[in-house]
């Protein structure tokens, strides 16, 4: 059964997520054979709060 997380910065519509999700198990089901059924995908949103790079918060 494979398992797929996405992490990214907050901010996406219901949309896009469920858009996301049905194309990312399409991938994982051409590629590896799996059932859609089998496939599991995990969206993790990150806080822009909780994000920096070099050496910044997104937010700042």
């Amino acid at each position: 059964m494979p398992y797929v997380t996405i992490q990214m910065l907050e901010g996406r519509s219901d949309e896009q997520r469920k858009a996301l999700i049905e194309k990312v198990t399409d991938a994982v089901v051409e590629t590896t054979g799996a059932t859609r059924e089998k496939v599991v995908v995990f969206v993790e949103d990150i806080d822009k709060r909780n994000y920096g790079v070099g050496g910044k918060r997104l937010v700042d």
